[in-house]
Order: C-alpha cells, then structure tokens, then sequence
C-alpha cells in the first residue's frame, strides 16, 4: 500500500472510532434520558418535559454518525442473497453499481441534509429554546460526508487491511 493510502486508511481508523466513540454516548444518553422520565413521571408525578425530544436527537445522532460506522465496518443490513447467487463478474459488476447507489445516497444526505439544516436554523425546540431545530438535523449532511470519506476508502485502496481497528480483536483494548 503507497504512502497516500496507508495515511487516509489511518485517518479512516480513527474517523471510525470517533464515530463509534459518539454513537456510544448517544446510547448511553438516551439510555439514562428515558428512564429518568419514566421515574418523574410515573414515581415522582412530576413528568419532565425533555427526556423524550433529548432522546430523538440523540438518536438522529447514533443513526447518521453510527451508520457511517457500521458502513465503514460492513457490518451493515445488507442482503447477499443476489450477490452470493452470481457468478465473480456479476459479483463485480454488482460490486460497481452498490458503490455508485452510495455515492448518489450520500450526496442526497449531504445536499439535501445541508438544505434541511439550513431552512430550520430559524426554529427552536420548544423544550430546548437555546436550540435551533436545524442543529437537531446536522448530523444527516454530516453523516453522509463521513459516509462519503469511507466510500473513498473502500473505493480507493478496497478491502480494508486485517489490522484495522475494523478488525482487530484487540482494538478496544489497545
């Protein structure tokens, strides 16, 4: 692997990470968020009002942040079922127009994200005031740059090296 690819395979790995990193305390967010409202709510009768709409957002977050993730890592949905009943050139073929629909996807996110975000900076959260609605939808262009960059990789340099942090057993650890 030349110079150029082994240093963009490196800022993928911890792009990755980055993006696992956030999706994990998105999780975990949302994990303390809605039992916290259940308890006020149903313990305490005092219903708060921001644990619901919280966890929406940072769900919206762990979608598109963590999607780009798991694109990076192919652990994906996807559904083999054609390509694995196809013969190699098939397979290839099928391999190129996989990688174009992703493109188009991607852009899609990114352009129409970036509308999205931009037309609801106006808005706020009735919950959260200090918070304008367009910063709820940011992680949609910015999934689909993310998602972009790793399309790049798996364009560029193709399957991923076996120590990657994508595959590496140890990776956590390290």
């Amino acid at each position: 692997m030349t110079s150029g690819k082994a240093a963009y395979v490196r800022a993928m790995e911890a792009l990755y990470v980055f993006c696992i990193g956030i999706s994990a305390l998105a999780i975990v967010a949302i994990t303390l968020a809605v039992p916290y409202g259940v308890f006020m709510r149903y313990v305490m009768n005092s219903p708060a009002s921001w644990p619901e709409p919280f966890s929406v957002l940072m769900m919206v977050m762990f979608t598109f942040v963590g999607g780009a993730g798991v694109f990076r890592a192919k652990v994906h949905v996807a559904i083999k079922a054609l390509t694995e009943n196809v013969g190699e050139r098939a397979r290839g073929v099928l391999r190129n127009v996989t990688k174009a629909l992703m493109v188009v996807t991607v852009l899609f996110m990114v352009v129409w994200g970036a509308k999205l975000v931009q037309g609801m900076m106006h808005q706020t959260i009735a919950e959260f005031p200090w918070l304008p609605v367009g910063i709820a939808y940011l992680p949609i262009p910015v999934g689909g740059v993310l998602t972009l960059l790793f399309l790049i990789e798996w364009v560029w340099v193709g399957e991923l090296p076996s120590d990657s942090v994508v595959h590496s057993d140890t990776a956590a650890v390290e």
